[in-house]
């Protein structure tokens, strides 16, 4: 029921979409340092601000929480469907051959920071609610858009949003990939560190230079060592870039060599996808015949607890696994060292398994055996599990059947989406299995068919669960 009506309704709506998107795209809605009513910057507030104006050039009642989040009602009815979605973004970083704040439509692609994640499906899922309304004026529930801006750096804006006005019934977020995601994994994120006096023996580290995010496999590291030559430096550095793949840049400036390290980024949840620069860069200064300070024990220290390529946490002590939510992952992504002492966070992305007694603390004694302390956020984040026969699962698995023809399921991811925290939510859309979207990385792009074929899913949805 409906299907003709819907494919109608969008056969003439791609380049208004797309469009839509780019609005959105234009705007840099990194997070920055908080302002008088904007609590995650200019960046996210003006995000925010334009996708309430799109809201209300289509007519829906719309609600703004703050700059925080903002909502649409699909109609006056009680809210039974959620659907949220993010207008905040990850920095762009290096590496783009399309401008990243634009919007560039090629070979059927749309690129740009946010196309994919999440700047694409949040226009998608406005215009399914526009076409939703359109085809069934008279629909008996509600659906309630939410709109955030601060999904990329731990959803305080739901924090803040949620106590406020509770999520609907029944949840979902166009923040992943197709079929349904109604597993992830729990997150331990624990920022450590140590301190020392500084010793001015040499050789050594004057400085580290890392990630700053947290949830991104680190694509550039840069070093300073002071007490050798570029020569000797440039001879580990080649040892461990034909080890790892990761490129080495070698220079001096002002008495030190300068060190860079090129990696590959990815996201957190899939680390083999790429290559971390400030792990080879932490093995390959822990290689170098540095005099033995507490600076070049906490470097040799953190070489031992995040090697090279081990992914999933086994030097730590914590690797694990279980049936239904697969292997613990973990990426050391952040790092900044410098005369006095340093501190670093890793990413790990949990399964249902997991639990304070085998992995906070056993992260938490690995550090002390190295004199490094939990700085802040030690405690663990819990999975999130939405049983596979509930009534949204299974609206959702056949929707997609019907407009795909592939076979819909239910599966586990190491990613967070938007409804982690929300009862009930699962993530649906908008990448078909395969696509890969360099969501958090380079070129980030969504494919225009597959936002179009979203619009028509979520459309069906909306007006099977609120008929």
């Amino acid at each position: 029921m409906y299907r003709e009506q819907i494919e109608a309704y969008f056969a003439d709506k791609q380049d208004q979409i797309i469009a839509d998107i780019c609005r959105l795209i234009r705007i840099k809605s990194e997070r920055e340092d908080p302002k008088p009513g904007m609590p995650f910057g200019e960046g996210p507030c003006a995000a925010l601000q334009e996708g309430r104006r799109m809201l209300d050039e289509m007519g829906f009642r719309t609600k703004n929480f703050d700059n925080y989040v903002i909502t649409a009602e699909l109609n006056d009815k009680p809210a039974y469907l959620g659907i949220l979605a993010h207008l905040d973004v990850v920095s762009e970083g290096s590496g783009w051959t399309v401008p990243p704040y634009e919007g560039t439509v090629k070979d059927g692609l749309l690129y740009g920071r946010g196309s994919a994640d999440d700047k694409g499906p949040a226009v998608v899922s406005m215009w399914a609610m526009k076409a939703a309304r359109e085809i069934n004026p008279d629909l008996s529930k509600g659906v309630r858009l939410i709109l955030g801006s601060a999904e990329e750096t731990g959803s305080e804006d739901l924090e803040y949003y949620l106590p406020k006005e509770p999520a609907p019934p029944v949840s979902f977020s166009p923040d992943a990939e197709y079929p349904v995601i109604n597993i992830e994994k729990g997150m331990h994120r624990p920022v450590f560190g140590a301190e020392w006096a500084e010793d001015p023996a040499l050789p050594r580290v004057t400085a580290i230079h890392g990630g700053t995010t947290t949830n991104i496999v680190t694509r550039e590291c840069t070093a300073q060592v002071e007490g050798m030559s570029s020569s000797e430096v440039r001879i580990a550095c080649d040892a461990v870039e034909q080890a790892t793949g990761v490129q080495f840049t070698v220079t001096e400036e002002d008495g030190k060599v300068c060190v860079h390290a090129l990696g590959v980024s990815a996201h957190a949840a899939s680390p083999e996808t790429g290559k971390n620069a400030q792990i080879a860069m932490v093995a390959m200064l822990a290689s170098l015949p540095l005099a033995d300070t507490a600076s070049a024990r906490a470097i040799r220290n953190l070489a031992k607890l995040f090697p090279f390529g081990d992914n999933h946490g086994t030097a730590l002590g914590v690797d694990q696994q279980d049936e239904i939510s697969g292997r613990l992952t973990l990426v050391f992504s952040v790092l900044e060292l410098g005369l006095t002492g340093f501190h670093g966070q890793y990413d790990s992305r949990c399964p249902l398994c997991a639990n304070d007694e085998n992995m906070r603390c056993v992260a938490e004694k690995a550090f002390a055996d190295c004199g490094f302390r939990v700085l802040e956020n030690g405690d663990m984040r819990p999975p999130h599990h939405t049983p596979a026969d509930s009534e949204l699962c299974k609206t959702l698995l056949k929707t997609y059947e019907d407009y795909t023809g592939l076979k819909g399921e239910c599966i586990a991811i190491g990613g967070g989406t938007y409804v982690h925290e929300i009862e009930g939510g699962v993530a649906f859309g908008c990448a078909l299995p395969g696509t890969d979207n360099r969501m958090h990385g380079a070129d980030e792009f969504a494919v225009i068919e597959e936002l179009m074929l979203s619009a028509k899913i979520f459309t069906q949805v909306i007006l099977d669960l609120c008929k």
